[in-house]
């Protein structure tokens, strides 16, 4: 492929003597709050395999990861795909290029081109083994990919808030009669609070990695809010955390329901986590592209 630039830039599938230059790639769009990528992360990714949404990863075919070099065979670009055994959809599962917005349309129309354009195509749709659970596109630290999607044919889908604070956060209140018990889907611990012999509120944190923990869930049974127990559990669940060597702690919201979706309305938490102290990295959008 020639770019409007005279460069002349070619596609080949990736091989282990990549990993550096890939690494770099990966680095270079490190948010705040995640580890920096290691080879063992990225091989784990090219393998088609991840610690969190291993589910849907499961239900992929073996990916295709190919990198973007130009003629003195230098890296510059990096995309990873597959298709879905089960209805045949096609995904691009990540994508690097340095915000490129050249490179990255080049990407995405490869990986388009490879799926086949008459199949339906999401992309970013679930968390790679690169990140700590982080499911979808930070549109606002990623523009340049963002444009490229869009002019590709995708549409995106707002769908995730992603928070971080440093730990420990001074002045949050405990919950009492709280119990903690190991977890493994994710891999963690669950925190409950009794009240009256059965729970009323549970939360449950990721192991750390680097540094960094993960707070995957906390709610409160509906006869028991309005009386500060969710702020008092995430103080518990975030000084655990930090019991357990975290430095900072992470989260995603899922506050796209509906107008009128009173089951999954995030108002209430988002003002919680706000009131907390942890700040909005960026927005996570997924995309899909239809024949």
């Amino acid at each position: 492929m020639t770019f409007r630039s005279g460069a002349r830039l070619s596609v080949r599938p990736y091989v282990p003597g990549d990993e550096a230059a890939v690494l770099d790639l990966v680095a270079a769009d490190r948010l705040p709050g995640q580890p920096v990528t290691t080879p063992a992360m990225l091989a784990e990714a090219v393998a088609g395999r991840s610690p969190v949404d291993g589910g849907w990863w499961a239900e992929l075919e073996p990916p295709v990861t190919e990198v973007l070099h130009d003629e003195a065979g230098t890296v510059l670009g990096v995309v990873s795909y597959a298709t879905r055994r089960s209805d045949g959809a096609g995904f691009i599962l990540w994508l690097h290029c340095r915000e490129d917005q050249a490179l990255a349309e080049a990407l995405a129309t490869r990986a388009i081109d490879r799926l086949g354009k008459q199949r339906t195509v999401h992309a970013f749709e679930f968390a790679s083994a690169l990140t700590l659970g982080l499911e979808g596109l930070p549109v606002l630290h990623r523009p340049s990919t963002r444009r490229a999607l869009e002019a590709a044919g995708f549409t995106a889908r707002d769908l995730w808030r992603y928070l971080r604070a440093d730990l420990p956060i001074a002045g949050l209140p405990h919950a009492a009669h709280v119990t903690v018990e190991e977890c493994e889907d994710p891999p963690g611990k669950r925190l409950e609070v009794h009240e009256g012999g059965g729970p009323v509120a549970e939360a449950t944190i990721g192991r750390p990695v680097a540094g960094i923990g993960v707070l995957w869930w906390i709610g409160v049974a509906p006869p028991a809010r309005g009386r500060g127990l969710g702020l008092a559990l995430l103080g518990s669940a975030l000084d655990l955390l930090a019991g357990l060597g975290a430095r900072e702690v992470i989260l995603y919201v899922d506050d796209n329901a509906p107008p009128g979706d009173a089951d999954r309305d995030r108002t209430a938490a988002n003002t919680l986590y706000d009131r907390a102290g942890l700040a909005e990295v960026d927005r996570l959008h997924s995309f899909t592209r239809r024949p």
